[in-house]
């Protein structure tokens, strides 16, 4: 299908040095099935906690942060991703010429009126999915998303915590690369730590600085060693290990939001932890 651009869309990629300590952006990603959500649910919660203005961003095809921050079902089932937004979309990039669509537009507006106030303080954004370009000529629900996600990581006064995409497919897709860090989570399988492994060299290759490696569902010493050791040799950054909580598993057996349920469990307890040294680390 055809289609035409007009008037790109200018951003800049420089953050201001006000407040840039607020300004902290943190993508967590990893292998389907780690936990990355009840990661970026916890990080984004504990950084609401320590006085930061937090956006997080799902960017997951299959979106759970919500349930995660404690949005009921109802109301989490009522959340529109912004991909599909069709009224959203045209109204910025509709014009009045067929197959001809505008580049040029706001986007400081979408948090405002589309974002979902948690329970814990958090405002949760619900993006959907960037796809590829295919033919070379980006849709509009592409351009509102990638324009938008440029806009949340370098120009807005916040937290942001994005939980990406399983797997690392999205990450040719440069939806992350203006983030401060790439928050690899893994468990022990050798499939999980390969996935966080290809997510630090793509990592690299897109110019993030800093990217860590996060162990999680550690049952015991070994499963600990294993991932050491896979840090170790390919020189990746170990934040921390989170044990095998059981408490987390009944919290979503139970469709509650382990924030709530296992608030004081070791492995809620485990991600605050590393997120006050992800704050050293990166702000």
């Amino acid at each position: 299908m055809f289609c035409s651009t007009i008037r790109k869309r200018k951003l800049t990629t420089k953050k201001s040095d006000e407040n840039e300590e607020n300004q902290v952006k943190i993508a967590v990603s990893g292998k389907g099935g780690t936990g990355k959500t009840l990661v970026a649910g916890v990080l984004a919660t504990f950084l609401a906690e320590k006085g930061f203005k937090v956006l997080a961003i799902d960017a997951d095809p299959s979106p759970n942060l919500a349930l995660t921050l404690g949005i009921s079902p109802d109301e989490a089932k009522k959340i529109i991703p912004i991909s599909e937004n069709t009224q959203l979309i045209e109204s910025k990039t509709k014009t009045s010429y067929p197959g001809v669509y505008r580049l040029s537009f706001s986007v400081d507006d979408i948090v405002k009126d589309f974002s979902v106030k948690s329970l814990y303080g958090v405002n949760l954004l619900v993006m959907g999915t960037v796809r590829s370009a295919g033919t070379g000529c980006l849709c509009p629900a592409n351009a509102v998303v990638r324009a938008l996600l440029q806009h949340l990581y370098v120009e807005r006064d916040e937290a942001v915590v994005m939980d990406m995409e399983a797997g690392v497919e999205h990450l040719g897709r440069g939806t992350a690369k203006h983030v401060d860090a790439m928050l690899a989570v893994t468990d022990s399988s050798f499939k999980a730590m390969e996935t966080a492994k290809k997510i630090y060299e793509l990592s690299i290759e897109m110019g993030i600085k800093k990217l860590f490696l996060l162990g999680n569902k550690v049952a015991d010493a070994n499963e600990g060693m294993l991932i050491e050791r896979f840090a170790k040799s390919n020189n990746i950054s170990l934040l921390g290990l989170i044990p095998y909580d059981k408490q987390i598993i009944e919290a979503d057996m139970r469709g509650k939001s382990p924030i709530e349920y296992a608030r004081k469990s070791e492995g809620i307890e485990a991600i605050r932890q590393f997120g006050e040294k992800l704050i050293k680390q990166t702000t």
